[in-house]
């Protein structure tokens, strides 16, 4: 069951459409990481102005507490072929799988989530061969459960060092939106210079603007800078199939919070210091474990979360965001609203349509103060 707070009985999911021409849909990154346009918007008045993200300094204030969501993204789309269950045939068939959340199970094996494409012909049962580019089969995996929408629940046969195999033979997992394959670039640029604990299928990608020179230009300026990790899965792909905001559910996330993170949230809040959350995921991470904590001290743990933060949330942790533009009618952009408000926020997309601003995951960004 969700966590977020109410959202109004009467508010509907196309209420948070936007009009954006195709072309300003980003499909490559910036030519130099950080290189991108910030749309400033102070949330109290809706007033907002044009900058840069290499002005993100002059934005924060000594003590504010930047929070990082470190999550690494593992190439997880594989293509596979099928194998028939009778001995002596050929794999048959390219099957593209999408690796969306590893299962935690009592027998130790190495189950996944996956979507599968086409998933019409992926039955429970069949086995898929995970090829690299000499015809060497690296993986292999067993069908076990069919859900909808072509999700499916994959077995992989032990093979030494799973992540290797998938570095080896994986592709990026890219948007939908991005209407290219990835390239050698991807690698590097569909990561956040600090990420570290692999798990993502998709990049926070707020944090893609940052370099190491600007985060330890923060950290001269007083900066404050933690992290956390929640590791980005389904939902981020799974398009909203309802029709009102309060019948909105989200997939299972899986977050840590360290006891260092922790301690510097506690003491930026009894301080009266600003928590800058990078990112909706930083966002969706603070607000349940304060939700959890019930008004107390946040404590060190590991869990998941499925919280849907929609207007009317009450936000007990986060004071200001940096966050890229998201798509219409989609949970991040009703996630923005709670914090924003939902007119002010459409209005200040409109003036970023207006003004050529790229948007989504290698798009330009936004700074809600």
């Amino acid at each position: 069951m969700s966590t977020g707070g109410p959202s109004g009985p009467d508010l509907r999911v196309a209420e948070f459409d936007f009009d954006l021409p195709p072309e300003l849909i980003a499909q490559e990154p910036p030519v130099e990481r950080g290189a991108s346009r910030m749309l400033v918007v102070d949330r109290r008045t809706g007033a907002w102005r044009d900058s840069l993200f290499s002005e993100l300094g002059s934005a924060l204030k000594p003590g504010d507490l930047l929070v990082l969501n470190d999550s690494r993204v593992i190439p997880g789309r594989l293509y596979a072929r099928r194998t028939l269950r009778r001995e002596r045939e050929k794999p048959t068939g390219r099957i593209e799988v999408m690796l969306t959340e590893p299962v935690a199970n009592e027998g130790g094996d190495n189950l996944w989530h996956a979507l599968v494409r086409p998933g019409r012909k992926v039955a429970i049962g069949e086995r898929l061969v995970f090829p690299a580019a000499d015809g060497t089969i690296l993986l292999e995996a067993e069908v076990l459960e069919r859900g909808l929408y072509g999700e499916r629940l994959l077995r992989f046969a032990s093979a030494g060092d799973f992540y290797a195999a998938l570095e080896g033979i994986g592709h990026m997992p890219l948007p939908p939106y991005i209407h290219r394959g990835d390239v050698a670039m991807d690698r590097e640029r569909y990561q956040t210079v600090y990420s570290a604990e692999r798990g993502s299928v998709a990049a926070p990608t707020a944090g893609l603007h940052f370099t190491q020179q600007m985060l330890d230009a923060l950290s001269r300026r007083g900066v404050e800078i933690a992290r956390v990790t929640l590791h980005v899965g389904l939902g981020t792909f799974a398009p909203l199939r309802v029709e009102r905001v309060a019948e909105v559910h989200l997939h299972r996330e899986r977050y840590t919070l360290t006891a260092v993170a922790a301690d510097a949230i506690n003491r930026a809040r009894a301080e009266g210091r600003r928590i800058v959350a990078v990112g909706t995921t930083v966002v969706r991470t603070l607000e349940h474990v304060a939700l959890l904590a019930g008004g107390r001290s946040l404590a060190a743990h590991s869990g998941e979360t499925e919280i849907f933060i929609s207007p009317g949330f009450e936000f007990r942790v986060v004071d200001a965001l940096l966050t890229n533009f998201h798509l219409p009618q989609s949970s991040l952009i009703m996630l923005v609203s709670a914090f924003a408000g939902r007119e002010r926020v459409l209005a200040a997309y409109g003036h970023a349509v207006e003004q050529r601003y790229r948007f989504f995951s290698y798009g330009d960004c936004m700074l809600l103060t």
